[in-house]
């Protein structure tokens, strides 16, 4: 299916205005120069109970003018306006569902065993694509056929999706990978034929999906960034990146559990997990004392401590270990000033 124009979705609220609401994308033609039709792209949006949002998210993404676009949502049974907003778009879109389900996992399964496309997505519900997102993405793989998942950089956004900042992603490397995420989710696509090697998504995982599924695929997969701005992600009270930190740090460790139990895992990479595993704490302890929990966070900091090889990065360690033993708060300045000195021009307010 071709990306409707803007005069054929329905009008925006009347208080909406620019992107997505009354601006598009330049489309492009369905046949490219040398004859070839556009490949087929395939994004899934698993949504519950974001009918504040959906809509924006749903027209950033009829919006691209991408002339072979497919589109699924999967609602997980919202009882807020959702359905009522998704049916406005009901044309457009390649299947719809509303049903019960088990989270978010098993909505994206559910979604890409509908894909028919050579290349595949998901946006969130409360996320949206840049103008062009899907043109740039499918560039690059027609010029890197050997990629197999391709990311760029992202906008974060506030509820009302005024700018909160610019980020410009790292360059993929497995290790880094492997010790803490560094490919932003809405800012990724991936070929079908890794979703057929490597998915589906696993359904125990409700935060930490496609971490999981990104560090797999790396194992088979080249993993690319490119130099261009994919998409807003949205940062708001409901969102399980803001809302639920302690939890996503916990699930991470059942990823560490099982991504470090594969078989046949080459040994340099193998050596990467006292890291990953120190990381992991040393995060979760900085959360605990965010929530004034000293105790665990003092129970984490120290297993971060004896698991975390011997780096300059451990000693980030000791000033959040005081701050539990005297009720100081040296440790978070200190660890933002370094991580900006280590990072510069990655982010930008």
């Amino acid at each position: 299916m071709r990306s409707p124009d803007l005069s054929e979705l329905p009008p925006p609220p009347s208080d909406k205005t620019g992107w997505p609401w009354t601006g598009v994308s330049k489309g492009l033609p369905a046949i490219r120069l040398d004859s070839s039709p556009c490949p087929r792209v395939t994004i899934v949006t698993p949504s519950y109970n974001q009918a504040e949002f959906i809509e924006e998210t749903i027209r950033s993404i009829l919006l691209q003018g991408y002339p072979n676009l497919e589109y699924i949502i999967i609602d997980g049974g919202s009882s807020d306006s959702s359905i009522e907003i998704i049916r406005k778009y009901e044309p457009w879109l390649k299947h719809w569902v509303s049903e019960p389900d088990s989270g978010q996992s098993e909505a994206l399964n559910k979604g890409f065993g509908h894909a028919t496309g050579s290349i595949l997505t998901w946006l969130n519900s409360d996320d949206r694509l840049q103008p062009g997102a899907i043109q740039a993405a499918v560039e690059f793989f027609l010029q890197h056929p050997n990629v197999g998942i391709v990311y760029g950089d992202y906008n974060i956004i506030e509820a009302s999706g005024e700018l909160l900042g610019s980020y410009k992603s790292p360059d993929f490397d497995l290790h880094h990978q492997i010790v803490r995420q560094l490919i932003t989710q809405p800012a990724a696509f991936f070929r079908g034929i890794v979703w057929d090697q490597v998915g589906p998504l696993n359904t125990k995982f409700h935060y930490i999906m496609d971490r999981d599924f990104w560090t797999r695929a790396a194992l088979t997969f080249p993993i690319v960034h490119m130099g261009a701005l994919i998409a807003d992600v949205r940062f708001h009270d409901k969102s399980k990146t803001v809302a639920q930190t302690v939890n996503f740090l916990l699930e991470e460790r059942q990823f560490l559990d099982d991504f470090f139990s594969l078989p046949n895992l080459p040994a340099q990479i193998k050596d990467f997990e006292s890291q990953a595993r120190g990381a992991n704490y040393f995060s979760t302890g900085r959360e605990y004392l965010r929530g004034q929990n000293k105790k665990e966070a003092r129970n984490a900091l120290e297993y971060a401590w004896n698991t975390y090889p011997l780096h300059y990065n451990k000693l980030i360690i000791i000033p959040f270990w005081l701050d539990t033993i005297f009720n100081t708060n040296i440790g978070l300045p200190l660890f933002r000033l370094v991580t900006r000195l280590k990072n510069p021009g990655q982010f930008s307010a």
